[in-house]
């Protein structure tokens, strides 16, 4: 199919019609274009980013059907709804739905209705695919866009089996373009992803990764219920996910978090689905703030307000991490990203892995990367961002614990590890972290005077520092590959190669960094990022919230999530500007005609029954 000529000028009319934005997001013109111009293309964009819309908008533009394969239902659904409240035509086939919709959709096909239609890959690999095959020769496709890209890849960290059957499409369709979209892909990934599709002469586009609206703090694992209730503190009545290691976690978590009066609803595999997607609806719909999950809830979760994500223990790998912590702040608002972690976490997923026999080099590597993330001292935006191959040019983020002063490097970095290193070698090397702690802040306990170790000379070698501040230098130190644990039940420290080197000359210590948690000043809640301050600045908060109650009420009565009628980067921007009229309401940041047109009345009456009696104020109102 010829491609219709369509200048920038164009895709812009279009998004301010449909969405309410006057301009474009990085990359977002080169990949629509690309798009428009029927060249096969492969996009990487920070969850945020607004990758849906570099395919939404073009299906608009160009002639025909575009075929969008997404993986999960509850992803494709909330798509479609928001695209439809838009104005914008499209439908899904899946599943889930009743004989009748499928059959309701299929006769929209026919007609021409639609100009988007989602399907998820396994549509296309199988399930019922040769009627869906013989429906899809029958439509004027486009152009067919692939969106988690990275889930076609050995590589990629959410690798489905049934991604790699998509090659069929492209036989079957051989002159229409396909277009790839992912939010999380390294150079290797990448390169998988444009192999497996057989992308064409295909234009790359990857965005910077780093996601600045994002917080990102990293505790060492301590007292696991006052570290989740000291964060929770800052978010109360906001939306949040707390992502546990295993089944039992996630359900002990989260009745012990519904017992302190959160509403809060567990999601993990060993749920019945009919469980699991109730207390997903729930969660989308704001019936609930919080979900406690394993790694199973979250790709399929299109909600945008998400304030805060937790992990109670650090995910197997970095691509993990920026998956499951940038479900947070996707209206590109402030959030924040806390992983509380320890060495046990890392010593656990080595067990599981090689009882499964996956404990392979690779899989090595990304856990490596993992730990020396969570024990870094520097900039965490900057060593996220560094891990995908960028290179991040800013010497203070303003966004992480360290560059908003939580931490504190220790002064003499080689003598405290040797100190600690000295205590495992004193007791040959046979006993866990809680002993070593033990003897070195000079705690003589049972185990520690049975064996005779309060007479060893590092006995009370750090008598000052607590027991959370030492555990966290013994995690550094794992890290950085001077100490080593072995064993199953009761972990055991051992001296690495490194390590022994260290022992024997300050020297072998290189550049090595040590860090602790700064203590908070009594009564003084932690830095806000400046993204957080510049959010809120002249922004009504009393009319933010009777917004987001016009909000709720809404989408409650049509039966769709909240953030399907207005994010909160909308309300925010109402609530700072104020319009009083149709027009001005229309060319509000995520409005647009359709919903001025819809919804303008309701909005405009909360606005003006507070307008003059409510100046616009900022954060501290």
């Amino acid at each position: 199919m010829p491609a219709p000529a369509a200048s920038s000028d164009s895709l812009l009319a279009i998004l301010e019609r449909y969405w309410g934005y006057s301009s474009f997001r990085p990359l977002q013109r080169e990949a629509m274009e690309a798009v428009v111009q029927g060249r096969d293309s492969l996009l990487v964009l920070p969850t945020g980013g607004g990758k849906s819309l570099c395919f939404q908008a073009p299906a608009l533009v160009r002639d025909g059907l575009a075929l969008v394969i997404s993986p999960l239902i509850s992803l494709m659904k909330d798509q479609v709804d928001t695209l439809v409240a838009n104005g914008v035509p499209a439908a899904c086939l899946n599943s889930a739905m009743a004989a009748d919709e499928r059959a309701a959709v299929t006769v929209g096909l026919r007609e021409g209705r639609y100009r988007l239609l989602y399907v998820a890959p396994e549509r296309i690999a199988g399930e019922g695919g040769g009627w869906f095959s013989w429906l899809l020769s029958t439509c004027p496709i486009s152009f067919v866009a692939i969106d988690e890209a990275h889930c076609i890849s050995h590589w990629g960290h959410d690798f489905r089996p049934e991604y790699r059957q998509l090659g069929t499409l492209r036989a079957q369709f051989p002159q229409v373009s396909f277009h790839a979209y992912t939010a999380t892909a390294t150079a290797r990934v990448r390169q998988d992803i444009v192999q497996q599709l057989g992308l064409k002469d295909a234009i790359t586009l990857v965005g910077s990764f780093d996601r600045p609206n994002l917080l990102y703090r990293v505790l060492p694992r301590a007292t696991i219920k006052a570290q989740i209730l000291q964060v929770m503190s800052r978010h109360l009545g906001e939306a949040g996910i707390i992502y546990c290691p295993t089944r039992r976690e996630v359900d002990d978590t989260s009745a012990w978090l519904r017992e302190e009066g959160f509403r809060v609803r567990p999601y993990h595999a060993g749920l019945s689905d009919e469980e699991r997607h109730a207390n997903q609806d729930a969660f989308l719909n704001e019936s609930t703030d919080i979900v406690v999950a394993t790694v199973a809830f979250g790709m399929g979760i299109d909600r945008s307000d998400v304030r805060f994500v937790i992990h109670a223990g650090a995910p197997q790998s970095l691509e993990h991490y920026q998956q499951e912590a940038g479900r947070a702040g996707r209206d590109g608002l402030e959030a924040e990203c806390v992983l509380i972690a320890s060495s046990a976490d890392f010593l656990r997923w080595r067990e599981i892995l090689s009882k499964g026999g996956e404990l392979t080099e690779a899989r090595q590597a990304l856990l490596r990367d993992m730990e020396r993330y969570a024990a870094s001292v520097g900039c965490r935006h900057k060593r996220l961002v560094g891990y995908f191959g960028e290179v991040y040019a800013k010497d203070d983020c303003g966004a992480c614990d360290y560059c908003l002063g939580e931490l504190e490097t220790v002064a003499h970095p080689a003598t405290l590890a040797r100190k600690i290193l000295s205590a495992v070698a004193r007791v040959g090397q046979r006993f866990g972290a809680a002993h070593v702690g033990s003897i070195l802040r000079g705690h003589a306990s049972e185990q520690v005077r049975s064996r005779g170790h309060d007479t060893l000379s590092v006995f009370g070698l750090l008598k000052d520092a607590s027991v959370d501040e030492i555990r966290g230098y013994i995690d550094q130190l794992i890290a950085h590959g001077f100490l080593q644990q072995a064993g199953d039940q009761y972990p055991v420290l051992h001296l690495t190669t490194e390590g022994a080197a260290l022992l024997r000359d300050p020297a072998a210590a290189g550049t090595l960094s040590l860090a602790r948690q700064r203590k908070p000043e009594k009564g003084r809640a932690p830095r806000r990022s400046k993204a957080e301050a510049e959010s809120w600045e002249g922004v009504d908060r009393a009319l933010f919230e009777e917004l987001r109650a016009l909000r709720l009420r809404i989408a409650r009565q049509r039966g769709v999530p909240p953030y399907v009628i207005f994010h909160d980067t909308t309300l925010r921007e109402l609530a700072r500007i104020k319009p009083t009229t149709a027009e001005a309401l229309r060319h509000v940041y995520g409005v647009g005609t359709r919903k001025a047109e819809d919804l303008g009345a309701a909005v405009l009456a909360v606005i003006a029954s507070g307008v003059g009696d409510r100046p616009a104020t900022g954060v501290g109102s």
